[in-house]
């Protein structure tokens, strides 16, 4: 019956962003947006405490800069959300009308080799549309790592909206697996990896200052295959207009000293992670506590 009902508000929210104007729907999201970070004490304090860790060293913000970044957080978690929905009846070609590339040349002259690519993103911007923009611009499929929803027909949705711009999921259960499979079958990946991940599972790196827990998936697969990794990040300006910027790529490494190689490249990708986190900080998933494993009762 819950299935139901995700499924029902997913058809509703469908209607209304076929309904308005995409700039009447831009000031909606503003308001939404605004009223999540004004009722919610939790996220607003996370928030801050995240935005305090990551601008300690660098500049004081203001109380109304964190207001801007805190209410930013939760329109790109919305556009991100929202964006899922709008594209559910979309051609290919629409999905990138509206977005420049800058780097691309990157990755074609990976494609152009027949190598095998990894990408490495975070949730920055509208993290859904980098991944089926990236599809569709390189006519690759791309398989990213993702977390089931709760939901299994919301799942299904989901499932069959990305893969009609050849963006497939394997779930964080398996992850490796998956990634290896993907990969013996010509496919890139794409892995987010700026969420805490368990100490165990993790490796500690470097994040703005602080001692943070990293996932070694990229890493490990890098290493493993000699795959280098590609930083890429989406942006916006206005939510009508977006900018995808690929980074140099992180070389692969293996020498005799495993832990060592794995602790360089996971280091590495935590740095791109900050750098693209400092040219758009605004659009960063602020809200997450990304240090609660490595500073004591930080939230």
């Amino acid at each position: 019956m819950v299935d139901y009902l995700y499924l029902a508000l997913y058809k509703i929210f469908g209607f209304f962003l076929w309904l308005f104007p995409r700039p009447i729907m831009i000031r909606i999201m503003r308001a939404i947006s605004w009223f999540a970070y004004t009722i919610s004490k939790k996220h607003r304090n996370i928030i801050n405490t995240n935005l305090d860790i990551a601008f300690n060293s660098d500049l004081e913000l203001t109380q109304k800069e964190k207001k801007e970044y805190g209410i930013s957080a939760f329109m790109n978690l919305l556009d991100t959300t929202l964006g899922i929905i709008q594209r559910d009846g979309m051609k290919k070609s629409e999905v990138i009308e509206d977005i420049t590339f800058e780097g691309e040349e990157i990755v074609k002259k990976y494609q152009d080799k027949g190598k095998k690519i990894i990408f490495i993103t975070g949730h920055q911007g509208n993290w859904e549309l980098l991944s089926q923009a990236i599809a569709i611009k390189f006519n690759l499929t791309l398989v990213g790592v993702g977390r089931k929803l709760d939901s299994d027909l919301m799942d299904e949705v989901l499932k069959k909206n990305r893969e009609r711009f050849n963006v497939e999921m394997v779930y964080k259960k398996g992850a490796m697996k998956g990634c290896i499979k993907a990969l013996s079958q010509k496919k890139a990946v794409g892995i987010l990896v700026d969420q805490a991940i368990r100490p165990n599972q993790s490796i500690e790196v470097n994040f703005f200052g602080k001692p943070a827990t990293h996932s070694p998936l990229a890493s490990i697969l890098s290493r493993k295959f000699k795959i280098d990794l590609i930083p890429a990040f989406i942006s916006t300006n206005d939510y009508k207009n977006y900018h995808i910027k690929i980074y140099e790529p992180i070389k692969t490494i293996k020498t005799e000293n495993q832990d060592k190689d794995l602790k360089q490249l996971t280091q590495a990708q935590a740095d791109a992670m900050e750098v693209a986190i400092k040219a758009n900080p605004k659009e960063w998933f602020w809200m997450h506590k990304r240090w609660k494993n490595t500073i004591p009762n930080i939230y």
